[in-house]
């Protein structure tokens, strides 16, 4: 577990935009290609989505609500099927990958964290413990030290956290399985202002180590806060992807309005 204590993963590759605002393939951690979602009804939630997330960064996804932000964002780990041919990780077909394999290697943080029975270590544990390993005393400790959550956590149960410490040990039990991506579902909704500056201050520590982070969000601040780049949904088409700081110069009307609101 020294790989996130230690800083063994090294950031080595930073983004590339090109001239439309899109990255480099090569700088490319996943890749989506016209992923296209539609309803029983014939309603699309998403459009031909392109979009290439860079390596070692962290992605913002904004949009109103109802735009596929959560749908886009759960098709990068198969919490819902894309179809084959249209994401791809490390240039590799995810649908062609065993899926609990993919979801050790990107793995995903929800809006509300959800504990399973028993302590704190034992939700830590998990994940190794189902590939046949099992974590030590230490390596539990670094973790939630990571997690910014003290010794004293080690054997309390769900039942005695709050949501922001209950949120912190679903981050510490995703990043056991050592993933090299990791997808945020508007995690600090639910969060107050400190739990939230927490979870932000652990999402920059992860990238600092060459995490890839992708964040559906609907705060912009937040994202300005976190992002280096970011995707627009509108009507689950990808209108914009900007640098957080040219997110001002978004040219779609409806992006614009979002922003202006949302600012």
């Amino acid at each position: 577990m020294e790989n996130f204590e230690d800083g063994a993963r090294e950031h080595l590759l930073s983004v590339n935009v090109n001239e439309n605002g899109g990255f480099n393939g090569s700088e490319s951690k996943i890749q989506v290609k016209n992923l296209t979602r539609s309803l029983d009804k014939g309603v699309s939630t998403l459009q031909n989505a392109s979009l290439d997330i860079p390596r070692g960064k962290i992605m913002g996804i904004i949009g109103p609500s109802g735009s596929g932000k959560s749908t886009l964002l759960r098709a990068l780990n198969r919490l819902w099927e894309p179809p084959s041919g249209t994401v791809f990780l490390d240039g590799k077909d995810i649908t062609s990958l065993d899926v609990l394999l993919l979801r050790r290697k990107v793995g995903m943080l929800f809006q509300l964290p959800v504990l399973f029975e028993g302590t704190v270590a034992d939700n830590v544990r998990y994940g190794p413990q189902l590939q046949g390993k099992k974590l030590s005393d230490q390596e539990v400790h670094k973790l939630l030290t990571f997690a910014d959550l003290d010794s004293s956590f080690f054997n309390k149960s769900g039942s005695e956290l709050s949501v922001g410490q209950a949120q912190r040990v679903a981050l510490a039990r995703t990043l056991a399985n050592e993933p090299e991506v990791l997808l945020l579902d508007e995690p600090t909704s639910a969060l107050d202002p400190i739990s939230t500056q927490n979870i932000e201050d652990l999402l920059l520590k992860l990238k600092s180590k060459g995490m890839t982070v992708v964040m559906v969000s609907h705060s912009i601040k937040q994202i300005q806060r976190v992002a280096d780049v970011v995707c627009l949904l509108v009507g689950g088409e990808i209108v914009e992807v900007l640098k957080s700081e040219q997110l001002s110069e978004a040219k779609h009307p409806m992006a614009r309005r979002f922003l202006e609101l949302g600012s």
